[in-house]
Parts: C-alpha cells; structure tokens; sequence
C-alpha cells in the first residue's frame, strides 16, 4: 500500500458534480487522493437540486429519499453519520396511491398494518399474497446485493456459480408484472407493488423481476424526505467534500476529454486543459459521450450505436407555487383506470390524453420552509415519452397542462388555478436541452439487454484512466443506485492507484473477491515458499 506520506498524491478529476460525483469525491479524498470537481451548472447537484423562484424552492428532480443503506455506508466510511449529516426525516405514510379504478392505499413501512391495509381494500387473498412478497424479496434482496454491489466484466459472470444461484431467485426470464401475478389477484395490488418501475423509467409488462424489490425497499425501510429538499443533499455533500480538501469548480462545463492515444489525461474547459491521473464521469452517459468525445474515437459506443439504444421515458413536469396550504399527504399517486394503456401509449412515443396517471410531491405539509408562510410548493411529475420528433411540445403543452391540472383534483387540489402564483413548465425537450440524451432523465433503459456487463461499465472499456458513475453505467439508475455506482468506481479506481483504503469498517472490495493487493500478496508469498496456490 502506498504511504502517502512518502509518495504524491494520486489525481482524480471528476466531471459532473451530482450525487454520484460528489459521493465518489467524498471517498477518493477520504482515501488519499486529490480530487477536483468540475460542473458546468452554477450550483452542484445535477438533476438532484433545488430550482428557487419567486420565494418558493421546488427539488428539480428526485423527491424523496429510500433505501439509505448506501448513502450511510458511504458516510461511515469517511466517518460521518448520514442521517444527522442529511437531516433525513422518515415520512409516514410514505404516499397515498388513489385509483382511478376506485379506492386508495396510504403506503406505510409497518407491515403488519400495511397488510391489513391490503386486507380492507382487496380482501384476505391479497393480503396474505403481500405477506409471501415480503419474505420472497427479502431474499431476492440478499441474494442479488452481491450482484448490485460488484462489477461486471463480461459475459463470463453470469455463469458463474454465485450468478447462476441468483438466476434462480431473481427469474430474469419473467417481467415484474408477471412475477406479481402469482401473489395478487386485485390489479390495484400489483400497482403498488409495481408502480416503483418508473424510477428507472420503465413499465412493470417490461421492467425484469428483479426490480419488484424497488417496492419492498419502501416498505421494509420506509422514505424519507430531506430537510429543505432533497437538493439540500447535494449542497450537503459538496460542503462536506470542500471541508476534506475537495476542489469544486462551478461553471466549467467541459468540452472535450483530452487524449494521448487511447488514454484519457483530462479534460478541455474552453482554453484550460485540467489534467489528472484518473477521469470519473458523472454525466448523462449518451449526451458525454456525443459531445465529449469524437465519434471516430469511439468504437462500441458510436453516435450509430448510442441511437440504437433504448432509452427511459421522460416526464412533463409543473412546479407550482401557490398561495394556501394544503391538508393532503406529502406524496401522492394517482394511478389510471388506464395505466396500462398509459404505459403502452409511452413505450409507442404517444402522449396519454385519456386519464393520465399523475404524482405529485406537497412538501410543505412536512417542511413548510420551502415556501413562504401561509404558501406551498406542488411538484407535480407526468411519466411521458422521451423525445420523438412526432411530438413538438411547444405547441401542445399548454394545453396538456390544463389536463394535468384538471387531474389534480382527482387528489384533492380543487381549484389550484386559482391559487397559482408562481409556475414553471418543464418538457422533455427542455430536459433534453439540458444535455440530458433524449430527454430521457432515467437515462438508458434498464432492460436485460442493458444491464449488468452489457451496460456501460464502471471502470470504462473504451479508454484507458476513465471510470462511470451515474445512472448510465452499473447497477443503474436511482439515487440508491447512482450511490453504488460511486462506491463501485471509486473501489476500482483505488486499486488502479495501489490504495487500499481505511472506510471505518465498511467493506473496501467486492462480497466474496480478493482485494487485487491480497492477491499479489498470496502469490508473492506463495513463490517464495516454492509452492503455486490457485487464485
């Protein structure tokens, strides 16, 4: 192991200061290395900020928090605690899905109360099917974390034997819509346990079985919701990584990788080359590389080949501030009688005009410092196509905003025109104008065909010195999972540097690998004993 003491430190330049990239500063200069950030915006925090106007502060993208597990070790490893860092407060009910088909569930992480919550609205049967839900996602839990928590080089991996255990838990063959049927026979059921596919921006008929987890994480560990907007995370992490010795440069947005054959050595920011020994990505994937980096430079990611791709849906966004509180709960769904349609129409790059299924975030009822006293902020977010040119959203917008205002009230918002006194719009051309690929703000889609080594990887395979984070590389997309994303790259990229860090008792590797200096360490004391031991 390097001592740092004797030796320079190693360099990394992060490009992009989101969570990922904040969280991957935090651990690389925790563990020995000189970390700048660049970021193009003028305050951190990508999608994951806070939009203020008009006295009311809206979160720009993610709303609420699950599944802190990361995050927490994230924070232990540089010795901090994360929930007094973040001022993370659990929510209960975490939301309120309203059926278009009749009836309504307030979510809650008790589960014997949520269980009896099923029992009122769907009866005995569906009841005792979510108790089997439970305890089958636990261990499909336990058993894919391996897989989410480690990265995958190629097709070599899934034949492993531990991949292979995985396969049989986690039914890669079966869709989460599928994989439901078999515990619930009352499709407003299924919808909670399903409708959580649209954090990566993908239909339950389509999402793979895996991700019926995304539901059980909110009800085993609940949400929460973060003190001043979950962008306050951000603001958060870039004031801790600062205090640690963090460069974060705003307004730098980057034009071009810099090259030396096949090895990246840093990045152009209009007439300044920043140089470093190490580049870790946290950009939207397809948009870094169209723009980044040249095309002829590029071989198993071409302009050619990132258009193939499948990407997320995208949303139609209104950020509201008005002049009354509202007595409803801080986040609500209001699911379709045509949510299926609903689906269907996004996956053909049609706009649902018949009943769209809507969710919207009212803050203020848990944090009234959002908006002024008396006022509140209503986040309201409409799962739409990614950009397609059939649909020009300058000339259908507005009218499509009336829609979404008029299904509001079916959450209880009567009347909200008339309380309006601060409004932004947000498109996905608008989202595709803020250098998000397509628009399409889950980033690529997390079909089989795209995950695990078929997704971008971690430690990139295309140039030399350049690892990912984000939604667009391993395990994927989600706050949760963009955490990982940083944990995984900043692991190899220590490795690559010869650290082998101290993370306060958090794993520094990979469940059930060999740190790459264990191993040396083996085979060095193994040749000198005169005797081969297999690796």
């Amino acid at each position: 192991m390097k001592n740092m003491s004797q030796a320079a430190r190693p360099t990394a330049l992060i490009v992009g200061a989101g969570p990922g990239g904040l969280a991957s500063a935090l651990l690389l200069q925790h563990s020995g290395v000189d970390v700048t950030v660049v970021e193009k915006g003028d305050a951190v925090g990508g999608r994951t900020k806070i939009i203020e106007k008009d006295g009311y502060k809206f979160d720009r993208g993610p709303t609420f928090f699950h599944y802190p597990e990361v995050i927490e070790e994230i924070f232990q490893a540089i010795g901090k605690d994360a929930h007094e860092e973040l001022g993370l407060m659990p929510l209960d009910p975490s939301y309120r899905l309203v059926y278009g088909a009749g009836g309504s569930i307030d979510a809650t992480s008790n589960l014997d109360l949520m269980t009896e919550r099923i029992r009122e609205l769907a009866g005995d049967s569906n009841a005792e099917g979510f108790k089997r839900y439970v305890i089958e996602n636990r261990r499909k839990l336990d058993v894919s974390k391996a897989c989410l928590q480690t990265p995958w080089s190629g097709v070599s991996n899934v034949f492993s034997k531990r991949a292979m255990r995985v396969a049989r838990v986690l039914k890669p063959w079966s869709s989460v819509a599928r994989d439901l049927s078999r515990l619930f026979d009352d499709e407003r059921v299924r919808l909670a346990m399903s409708f959580q596919t649209k954090y990566l921006g993908m239909s339950p008929f389509h999402a793979p079985s895996l991700f019926t987890i995304l539901a059980f994480l909110e009800y085993e560990h609940g949400i929460f919701h973060a003190k001043g907007g979950l962008g306050s995370i951000t603001v958060k992490m870039a004031k801790i990584a600062e205090e640690m010795g963090v460069q974060i440069r705003l307004n730098s947005n980057v034009d071009e990788l810099v090259f030396e054959g096949k090895k990246v050595t840093g990045v152009r920011i209009g007439e300044e080359v920043l140089s470093a020994d190490k580049v870790v990505l946290n950009a939207d994937f397809a948009h870094a590389m169209s723009t980044m980096v040249p095309n002829q430079k590029r071989k198993k990611w071409t302009d050619k080949k990132l258009a193939k791709k499948a990407y997320s849906c995208s949303t139609f966004m209104l950020y509201l501030g008005v002049d009354k509180m509202y007595d409803l709960p801080h986040h609500q769904i209001y699911a379709s009688k045509e949510y299926e349609q609903n689906l269907k129409e996004i996956t053909e790059h049609k706009v649902s005009w018949a009943d769209p299924s809507v969710y919207v975030q009212n803050a203020c009822i848990t944090d009234p410092s959002l908006a002024p006293d008396g006022h509140s902020t209503v986040y309201v977010l409409v799962p739409v196509p990614n950009t397609d040119e059939s649909i020009v959203w300058d000339d259908i917008k507005d009218e499509y905003r009336e829609l979404i205002l008029n299904q509001l009230g079916k959450l209880g918002y009567d009347n909200i025109r008339e309380h309006i006194v601060s409004e932004t719009i947000m498109t996905p051309d608008d989202w595709g104008a803020s250098d998000i690929y397509r628009g399409a703000v889950f980033n690529l889609a997390h079909s089989l065909d795209q995950m695990l080594w078929r997704r971008p990887k971690n430690r990139f395979d295309e140039f030399d010195n350049v690892y990912l984070v984000g939604g667009g590389t391993h395990p994927g997309s989600g706050l949760p999972t963009i955490f990982e994303s940083a944990r995984i790259s900043s692991k190899l990229l220590l490795a690559d540097v010869g650290i082998k860090p101290k993370w306060n008792g958090v794993d520094t590797w990979f469940p059930g690998q060999r740190h790459p200096q264990e191993k040396r360490s083996a085979k060095i004391s193994s040749h000198r004993e005169g005797v081969s031991i297999p690796q």
